[in-house]
């Protein structure tokens, strides 16, 4: 147990050292407390169950050469709290570019306190492919470096990260993609990947014997570039039903609702509009999630963790 935990920190030490500039490119979520596997792979096997979520993002509808993804992740406990084990895939399309992406996750985790707090490192590797269709755009400078360009990359990757939790909170940090990679095209050099931080965290205030509170926040980091961030608030009515608003920094505002189904099946969407200079030229942001808990992980009849995230 120790040895997983000593390769876990040395490998998320390296990935905070040694970063350029860059800007933000990783793909954005509004219902990314459904799916946090993808941004942290520490978060492994927390849930006590077998966790399939699937997500799909069709953004700026109307708007040609938006971004549309789909994401899916699966992990589980191996055993008990102390292993997790698990895989997220990501197909996500923009304009002329299409990035496919496989990644199998491990975690390692520790009980720190009676109360069952624990804290969780992750390391995740996997490889990413990188497809760019220059053909497809209308260019209007003929000399442009890119101008009639295609070009496929495959390349490794490996991410990391820290997850401490307990029954109604918790505080993530990580780096999804450590390597960094680029592309010469042209005399140019293209920039494929770039190292991006993400800080998660939230907490569950219960309010009364039928509603809890849920405030949340995605913090993304990428050096050299703005701060960005989202913050939503959840209200659960039930311990089964979700309605929240969703606010994204300078860029948008949304609400999502979600629903769960005999203890096993959870749906949710979720619509965002921009508050930026694209209002009037698309029709907002859809989002939808299936998330299926298969099995449930008990200790002497009791379940250590509900589905608060």
């Amino acid at each position: 147990m120790k040895k997983y935990i000593y390769i876990i920190v040395t490998a998320l030490a390296v990935s905070l050292t040694g970063y350029e500039a860059s800007a933000q490119q990783d793909e954005q979520m509004s219902l990314y407390m459904y799916n946090p596997l993808y941004y942290n792979p520490a978060y492994a096997g927390s849930r006590n169950s077998l966790n399939i979520s699937m997500l799909g993002r069709f953004q700026w509808v109307g708007f040609k050469g938006a971004p549309m993804t789909q994401w899916l992740s699966v992990h589980s406990p191996v055993k008990g709290q102390t292993l997790g084990l698990g895989a997220h895939l990501v197909n996500d399309r923009i304009g002329a570019r299409r990035r496919t992406a496989a990644f199998f996750d491990i975690s390692a985790g520790i009980r720190l306190n009676k109360k069952g707090h624990r804290l969780a490192f992750g390391l995740s590797g996997g490889v990413d492919i990188t497809q760019y269709n220059f053909t497809d755009l209308n260019v209007t400078d003929p000399d442009d470096p890119y101008y009639g360009s295609t070009f496929n990359s495959v390349k490794p990757n490996f991410g990391a990260g820290i997850y401490y939790y307990g029954e109604r909170f918790y505080l993530g940090v990580s780096s999804p993609r450590v390597l960094e990679s680029v592309k010469e095209l042209s005399s140019t050099e293209l920039k494929l990947v770039r190292r991006h931080f993400f800080v998660t965290g939230g907490y569950v205030f219960r309010l009364n014997s039928v509603w809890d509170f849920k405030p949340s926040t995605l913090v993304k980091i990428t050096p050299y570039a703005p701060v960005t961030f989202d913050l939503n608030a959840s209200f659960m009515a039930y311990k089964k039903y979700w309605i929240g608003i969703m606010y994204r920094y300078n860029e948008a505002m949304g609400v999502n609702a979600s629903a769960l189904i005999s203890k096993v099946f959870t749906i949710g969407y979720a619509f965002d509009f921009p508050l930026n200079g694209l209002r009037g030229q698309q029709y907002g942001t859809h989002e939808l999630v299936l998330q299926f808990d298969i099995t449930r992980y008990k200790n002497q009849g009791k379940v250590y963790s509900p589905r608060y995230f």
